[in-house]
């Protein structure tokens, strides 16, 4: 049995798409309350699963991408419904009837990180494992750690990636919170994946807080800002908004693509509410466009990075896609992609995700220039990403010295990359 089938089945959804949800207005007098659920270990909700690639030519020929190789949208969506899976393991209700459905919704809240080694060597005729467990719990927030590697022969495996994904319970209906069980390491090993996983939680929050949309840029920063604007406004000119473009340049208004599309129902849950995998995979496969176009050659994946979930997708509205090169260095591209939920009757649209995409080429690429004070800000923030990728990434806030280090390892780093 699928892993999506086992989701159905003990959340008691049946196939089939209804306009109107079938009710689950019924489970809403089992949601727990939190005393009453047991503590758990994360040896309880470890488990694996097998995509058949080796086996499975019907299976196969979904991953492969146009070059014979891993289509890492797809398997992105493969994660999303794993984490999901994962969080159904982690929750035990002692009470609940056997014949009752689990009166819980899982929603991606965020995806943390998530790097990608050997993806060029990613054969597509060998079984992909993905393991898990649950690695931190709040009230209602369920911090699911993914594994996947490529199994190569009997005793041979290719790492792939390692994916956080943050999680949130709903009930039954998704119309409040719901309380998970408490996890309490059970030995030494998931004591340090518990404080890891706490790390996590704090530096997601100083970021969060220091974002150059929400607090103005740090002093090493508005110099670089400074610099690009000087070297893009013609000395002799006092005429407004003139602005030159350097050699080997490109405006930041001019790397960009966009699309929209309509999620059919094949791609919803129970709510009638598009799938976060599809549309990770969706903003994956724009970003490489984008991408690709931008270097004219084909880029691989390094790192997915910071995924937001802010607004649900329904089945009923448009989904557009929007990436932009946003920052590049040596042979590095960084692009931000937007996805919007459009409502055609209305018109109204509103941002549903924000995801962050680190490519790397087999060239030197040309560099992208803000002309706007907010590409600006979009050009410091996708600086700090591709510093994060490289785990170059230092902590705030930062002496001009120290940021002097980094940027030369940042450029020593890059320039010796193959």
């Amino acid at each position: 049995m699928s892993v999506g089938d086992k989701i159905r089945q003990r959340t008691g959804i049946e196939r089939g798409y209804h306009v109107v949800p079938k009710s689950r207005e019924h489970l809403l007098e089992y949601t727990p309350q939190k005393e009453d659920l047991p503590e758990r270990s994360m040896q309880d909700s470890y488990t694996y699963a097998i995509l058949p690639l080796g086996t499975d030519e019907m299976v196969r020929e979904r991953y492969v991408n146009h070059l014979g190789s891993m289509r890492t949208g797809r398997l992105m969506e493969e994660l999303d419904m794993f984490a999901v899976w994962l969080c159904h393991r982690h929750i035990e209700i002692p009470d609940l009837p056997k014949d009752v459905s689990l009166p819980y919704t899982f929603v991606t809240l965020l995806v943390d990180r998530i790097d990608f080694s050997n993806i060029e060597n990613i054969k597509v005729n060998k079984d992909i494992e993905l393991s898990g467990f649950i690695s931190w719990t709040g009230n209602t927030s369920i911090e699911a750690t993914i594994y996947t590697r490529q199994l190569l022969n009997d005793d041979t495996y290719l790492n792939v990636t390692k994916a956080v994904f943050l999680m949130v319970a709903r009930n039954a209906v998704n119309s409040g919170s719901a309380p998970v069980n408490p996890l309490k390491p059970a030995n030494a090993v998931e004591e340090k994946c518990w404080e890891e996983s706490v790390q996590r939680q704090k530096k997601r929050r100083v970021a969060e807080a220091k974002g150059v949309l929400v607090s103005p840029p740090q002093q090493h920063e508005q110099a670089i800002m400074f610099n690009m604007l000087q070297r893009t406004t013609p000395k002799d000119s006092f005429d407004l908004n003139k602005r030159v473009l350097p050699p080997k340049c490109n405006w930041m208004e001019d790397s960009q693509r966009s699309t929209m599309m309509n999620p059919f129902p094949e791609n919803r849950n129970a709510h009638n509410t598009i799938f976060g995998g599809f549309i990770m995979r969706q903003a994956i496969e724009i970003s490489f466009i984008t991408a690709s176009i931008y270097v004219q050659g084909r880029p691989i994946l390094q790192c997915l990075s910071d995924i937001s979930f802010y607004q649900p997708v329904k089945v009923t509205a448009f989904l557009q896609m929007t990436a932009y090169v946003v920052y590049t260095a040596q042979s590095y591209i960084q692009v931000m992609t937007v996805a919007k939920n459009w409502q055609a009757a209305s018109g109204e649209n509103t941002t549903t995700n924000v995801f962050y995409v680190t490519y790397k080429a087999d060239k030197i690429v040309d560099e992208v220039v803000p002309r706007t004070y907010r590409e600006m800000l979009w050009y410091i923030h996708g600086r700090r990403k591709l510093l994060a990728a490289l785990h170059l990434q230092p902590q705030y806030p930062l002496p001009d010295k120290q940021e002097e280090q980094c940027r030369k390892k940042e450029e020593s780093v890059a320039a010796t990359a193959k």
